[in-house]
């Protein structure tokens, strides 16, 4: 057998549950896996805000969850990849899984792509996407306090999410279009006896219309009469509209690549292998007759076992063998629980297979885990740092100061701070994009040079970098401070190609999911090109943009170019990013 440095046992498509749970299965068994997504790890579940269904778990949150299942997988020895992958050759012992940083060479592949909400097609809804009209109870629920809302959906997610809401809106509509739920009755029931839950049934949104201030009136019918009528809140002010209809699978992939039906999915057969040897599916966009996080992970965990059977069937038939986890943290940590024992004399306590460890308890903002990594962040950056802090004596901005005089103090040197100043040595002011005299709490990334002179960058953010943009933020660091988180080469070149100044400004929620992705690949074009500014505003502290904006759905972006003014709202890749500057 020889050893091929760059060959994998299995590439593993998508980071959801099944991704996760698979690469799991694979890195434990010491095949050499690499999980691809070129979003967030996670997938649909992490806009979830309660999980009480998935067994040995009593309750928790949809991001939690998976975090801990891409923990676990690290731990097994599985690599990860942030990159979109593009095609897939299939033929041969050998496949190839094309991406945007590059073709990877593996002996098997599972497609575990997921699947995204589905549009349904009333009128209003493209035009009113992020000014009313919602697809994530978790991110947007919060904007709508005070007010009444429509669901729409009949399934799990319709079910679960109208409850959810009632912590926010005055009452929920739900309009299922189906005689009853199409989910389990225990479901149903928590909406059906919900006191602020009103249930139509056999009831089709038709269109809505807005007003100042947003959806003003919305267009119902009757498909048991056929008749129409509009619908206004009690009060008669502004509502929104939570759509939870179901989802598309995501399989343009590998169209034309393996067997779908006829609505796209990908047609498994017994152990989920595909029409196509080595190529196995896993998840959402498979054909089945339940989506839950646990069919995802269950999933995941059959098709890697047949998985671990065909690579290593290829590995004998090629005389290949891609190189084994080894040194693994799961490793490191039974050796040390092994020597531990050794010497106290006692047997190390059983570590039970499927669980995380809970991290231990610790003052300030970083726990063991996070500080951990970070130190592997802080190893890795080349340049030097400072953060500029711009206070107003609220206690927001103590926390702020407090968050990152602990953050230098962790960074071995790497970064320092500084407080009060709104311009760098070059006198270059620091006003920010939102044109808000009074934007504060702030903290902007300034690069320090050899001569220790500080010069600020377009990256900032308004607000505390906590929550899920603690996870950006220290990115953002790494960027700029280099070497930075690699991008395609003809992404970089368009990067390269901007020369006109243009101002990005991300209006987001602490607690959304897809707001990071935003971030993120803003601030890592503002990172690489000078003319351009990247700077968040978490809007709990700044209700004035809200306002300006008709915010009801985060991340909202905001882009000022050539005099003119965008406002775009969702999830961003770099490329998309790059689509709306328009470089």
């Amino acid at each position: 057998m020889k050893e091929d440095k760059n060959l994998y046992d299995v590439v593993i498509i998508g980071g959801g549950p099944a991704g996760l749970s698979a690469g799991l299965y694979l890195a434990r068994a010491r095949y050499r896996t690499l999980i691809l997504e070129k979003d967030d790890f996670g997938g649909q579940i992490t806009i979830t805000a309660d999980v009480v269904n998935y067994p040995g778990v009593a309750r928790t949150d949809g991001h939690k969850l998976t975090e801990t299942m891409r923990q676990q997988a690290q731990d097994f020895g599985a690599e990860f990849m942030t990159a979109e992958a593009t095609g897939i050759d299939v033929d041969g012992d050998i496949k190839v899984v094309r991406t945007s940083r590059g073709d990877l060479r593996t002996f098997g592949v599972l497609i575990a792509t997921g699947a995204s909400p589905r549009k349904i097609g009333f009128e209003g809804e493209q035009e009113y996407a992020g000014r009313g009209v919602a697809y994530c109870a978790t991110c947007d629920g919060e904007f709508f306090s005070g007010r009444e809302v429509l669901v729409v959906g009949g399934g799990f997610a319709a079910a679960e999410e109208s409850v959810f809401l009632t912590k926010y809106a005055t009452k929920v509509t739900l309009l299922v279009r189906e005689e009853d739920f199409t989910c389990d009755a225990s479901v149903a029931a928590e909406a059906r006896n919900n006191d602020k839950i009103e249930i139509h049934y056999s009831t089709e949104l038709q269109g809505v219309s807005a007003g100042p201030g947003g959806l003003v009136e919305a267009t119902l019918l009757d498909r048991t009469t056929g008749e129409t009528r509009a619908w206004r809140p009690a009060d008669q002010g502004t509502f929104g509209v939570f759509v939870f209809a179901g989802y598309v699978p995501q399989t343009g992939l590998v169209k034309g690549v393996v067997d779908l039906d006829d609505h796209g999915y990908v047609i498994t057969h017994g152990y989920l292998e595909t029409s196509v040897p080595g190529v196995y599916a896993a998840g959402d966009l498979r054909v089945k007759n339940l989506r839950q996080v646990i069919t995802a992970t269950s999933d995941g965990a059959v098709a890697a076992v047949e998985l671990e059977r065909y690579a290593s069937d290829m590995s004998t038939r090629t005389g290949l063998v891609p190189p084994r986890p080894e040194n693994t943290p799961y490793e490191k940590s039974e050796k040390e629980a092994a020597e531990s024992a050794a010497a106290s004399g006692t047997s190390p306590a059983p570590v039970a297979q499927g669980t995380g460890n809970a991290p231990a308890k610790t003052s300030g903002f970083f726990g063991p885990d996070i500080r951990k990594q970070l130190d592997v962040v802080f190893g890795k950056m080349i340049g030097k740092l400072e953060l500029a802090l711009d206070l107003d004596g609220s206690q927001v901005s103590k926390e702020l100061e407090a968050f990152v005089d602990e953050l230098v103090g962790l960074s071995d040197g790497k970064l320092t701070s500084r407080v009060g100043s709104r311009t760098d040595e070059d006198g270059k002011d620091y006003d920010s994009v939102g044109d808000l005299p009074d934007a504060r709490p702030s903290v902007r990334i300034c690069r320090v040079d050899d001569q220790g002179i500080s010069r600020t960058t377009g990256l900032a953010f308004h607000g505390v970098p906590s929550g899920h943009e603690f996870n950006s933020f220290v990115l953002a660091l790494y960027n700029v401070a280099g070497p930075g988180q690699q991008v395609d080469q003809p992404t970089s070149d368009r990067i390269d190609a901007i020369k006109d100044q243009v101002d990005v400004m991300m209006l987001v929620s602490l607690t959304c999911t897809m707001c990071p992705t935003t971030v993120l690949s803003a601030q890592r074009v503002a990172a690489q090109n000078g003319m351009v500014r990247a700077e968040a505003y978490d809007l709990a502290h700044f209700p004035e943009l809200k306002d300006r904006y008709q915010v009801m759905s985060v991340p909202c972006i905001v882009i000022r170019k050539d005099g003119q003014e965008t406002v775009e709202f969702g999830k961003k890749s770099v490329p998309e990013m790059l689509d709306l500057i328009g470089a």
